[in-house]
């Protein structure tokens, strides 16, 4: 299939070799095509998508490239939030999902999913999830948010379960909710690198 993706979505390739432009030797140890690669952000002229492998351990990660033709499958972070989805996880004990069940119970004024390793998780059904992991989460922000419903959500996540972070995903770029909501300006994650902010959806600074 030919198909549209966006940093953080889940792909998997048609085929083992799918996977470009890896040169790390554990990847071809551990990764095959039956588990997914992320999209990250960087830019190729070349039409290929800019993707990262995930290891065994957690400084195992790896940077490659895929060809849109070579996506069997794409699983985006709001698709694990899904009502048919995470309430049938494996996971659901787990603090991380049980935060995100808990996020599910509200109404955004936004889309949202989860990444990191609870994301892999809930995408793969392989535990690489505990009681101490991390939720990280995105929220897909086309057009600017209100503050304070950034900040009601924010409140949302001091509740114990577990730590959570949220990346903000806007038409330049990610970054750090909390960052942001603390210091007014936030490191913008862009396909041609980092870059200090004050309004993460405007061009001028």
């Amino acid at each position: 299939m030919t198909a549209t993706a966006r940093p953080h979505d889940l792909l998997w390739l048609l085929t083992q070799d799918a996977l470009e432009g890896v040169t790390e030797p554990w990847v071809a140890e551990v990764w095959h095509a039956g588990l997914p690669v992320v999209v990250r952000r960087d830019v190729a002229n070349d039409g290929r998508i800019p993707v990262g492998v995930r290891g065994l351990r957690r400084d195992q990660r790896a940077a490659g490239w895929v060809r849109p033709e070579q996506i069997a499958r794409v699983v985006s972070p709001e698709q694990l939030v899904a009502p048919q989805v995470l309430p049938r996880s494996p996971f659901i004990s787990q603090p991380p999902v049980q935060l995100a069940l808990q996020l599910a119970q509200f109404a955004w004024p936004w889309c949202w999913g989860v990444t990191g390793s609870t994301g892999y998780a809930l995408a793969t059904g392989i535990p690489v999830i505990h009681a101490e992991s991390d939720l990280d989460l995105l929220i897909r922000a086309p057009e600017p948010l209100a503050k304070r419903d950034l900040q009601r959500w924010q409140q949302q996540l001091s509740g114990g379960l577990c730590r959570a972070d949220t990346q903000v995903d806007t038409p330049l770029g990610g970054f750090a909710l909390a960052e942001w909501l603390r210091d007014g300006r936030v490191m913008l994650k862009t396909n041609h690198g980092p870059r200090l902010v004050s309004d993460p959806w405007h061009r001028e600074e």
